[in-house]
């Protein structure tokens, strides 16, 4: 019997490769979370104490000495709102960013979808967030904050759905360059840093009065997800057609860093 190797003929994301090995995803999800607070006194614990205390920090320096406004609801509860979906972005790309150089000696002796790695390190960012949520809850009661749970809840998912997709998107784009070019080790936390402000999570969007610059920060992905997030708290006025350059930045982000990351995967193992 002969077999004949072809190369492809067309381009292809290998979701169905993807579900064939699922399992895979909860694998190395539950490992990189392990091993985030292995050996660590509080546990998970630190995934609520690191935005619980930048939201304390943020409200000192901004909120009390600066009197930065809030959009008519406690500070704190706003800064919070914005750290829950930023440090979705800010773990995710840091972890995803790294997590082929990290995992070199797995993709060098197995065969399996390269994408399932920055994926895993994406939903770890997810588990971090969940957690935090927890005290984002008891802060509403504290503050007696009142929400529309009709209105919360699918706000909610579509606000996690667009960082998700804006997070592996840029993450998947970080792992394949960071693999061939190590510098993006150093541009990477930088890189997040700088985004945090030119992000609204420790100002309003109102504050801003050159509409040149609302438009350069709502090319931030994050932008639409911290918006939609708190109009289910605050419901003021939403500028859609920023919502839409957002919306459409994230989705734009997660096509070219899954085609780039596709398309390199190949001389993964041989450079990792």
């Amino acid at each position: 019997m002969e077999y004949e190797i072809k190369s492809k003929e067309k381009f292809s994301l290998g979701l169905k490769e993807l579900w064939i090995y699922r399992e895979l995803f909860y694998f190395f999800t539950w490992r990189d979370i392990k091993v985030k607070y292995k050996q660590t006194i509080l546990g998970f614990t630190w995934a609520v104490l690191q935005p619980f205390f930048m939201m304390i920090i943020f409200t000192l320096f901004f909120g009390g000495t600066l009197n930065i406004p809030s959009d008519n609801i406690p500070y704190p509860i706003f800064v919070y709102s914005g750290l829950l979906l930023w440090n979705i972005f800010s773990s995710g790309i840091s972890s995803a960013g790294n997590s082929m150089v990290n995992n070199a000696n797995i993709i060098k002796k197995i065969y399996f979808p390269r994408l399932i790695i920055p994926i895993s390190s994406v939903l770890v960012s997810l588990f971090d967030f969940f957690m935090a949520f927890i005290i984002f809850i008891l802060m509403l009661i504290y503050y007696h904050v009142s929400i529309n749970l009709l209105l919360f809840i699918p706000l909610l998912v579509i606000s996690i759905c667009i960082s998700t997709i804006a997070t592996f998107g840029i993450g998947a784009l970080l792992a394949a360059l960071n693999i061939k070019y190590r510098d993006f080790r150093y541009i990477i936390p930088f890189l997040i840093q700088a985004l945090l402000f030119i992000t609204p999570v420790i100002y309003p969007i109102s504050i801003i009065n050159q509409p040149w610059l609302k438009y350069v920060i709502a090319v931030n992905p994050m932008y639409a997800a911290i918006q939609l997030f708190r109009y289910s708290i605050i419901q003021t006025p939403l500028d859609t057609n920023l919502l839409s350059i957002s919306i459409s930045s994230s989705i734009i982000f997660l096509i070219i860093g899954m085609i780039y990351f596709r398309k390199t995967e190949i001389y993964f193992a041989d450079i990792a």
